[in-house]
């Protein structure tokens, strides 16, 4: 089995990095997370998952561990595939992916493109206590809870309002819980205010 490849990056496109290692091509599937580590790199080292199918052989590159471990528990999920868990690592960092699926956030694992409501709840239901179990998540404490409480109503409506204006899902649940742990107390319309101020 293949650990990682390091060698030349001689190509790279948001999906796919081709590193030169020992003479040979190696052309990796990655995620828009290891796309902007890797951007700019003369030399790099991506660790490898190797998908061998009847039809094909496909490598995917990721820029740690951590985003290979977080991979490898997506496609075990039934319903789940490389190109779908590709997508997930995409539209989310690996930290904002599990704090998703260890607070059993279904609306914004919903919100991925490709993942639907009963895959959504999958998700969370067989990953939810892997997650915690192997410490992918180093900054989201046992048992999936956020440090500080927040008020899980406040923060549910501002982030569906704020999709609803258009913003992307992770990175807008990331500014609420933010602003509600500045001020618990702050009602749905102050929150959404003070996150369209914030969210770029």
């Amino acid at each position: 089995m293949i650990e990682y490849i390091k060698g030349e990056l001689t190509e790279l496109t948001p999906a796919l990095a081709t590193v030169e290692a020992a003479g040979v091509g190696y052309g990796l599937n990655i995620s828009l997370n290891t796309y902007s580590a890797i951007q700019g790199k003369k030399e790099v080292r991506l660790y490898v998952y190797e998908a061998i199918r009847e039809d094909a052989y496909v490598l995917y590159g990721f820029v740690n561990k951590k985003e290979r471990e977080m991979f490898e528990l997506l496609i075990s999920v039934s319903g789940v595939g490389p190109n779908t868990a590709r997508m997930m690592l995409s539209s989310m960092s690996v930290s904002e992916l599990c704090g998703a699926i260890s607070t059993g956030n279904e609306r914004i694992v919903k919100g991925i493109k490709g993942i639907g409501k009963m895959t959504a709840q999958r998700i969370i239901v067989d990953l939810r206590d892997k997650i915690v179990a192997l410490g992918i998540a180093d900054e989201i404490p046992a048992g999936g809870t956020i440090a500080t409480p927040i008020n899980n109503a406040v923060r549910d409506e501002a982030v569906a309002a704020l999709t609803m204006l258009g913003f992307s899902p992770a990175p807008t649940q990331k500014v609420v819980i933010a602003i509600l742990q500045e001020q618990p107390d702050a009602p749905v319309e102050q929150v959404v205010k003070l996150a369209l101020k914030q969210i770029k």
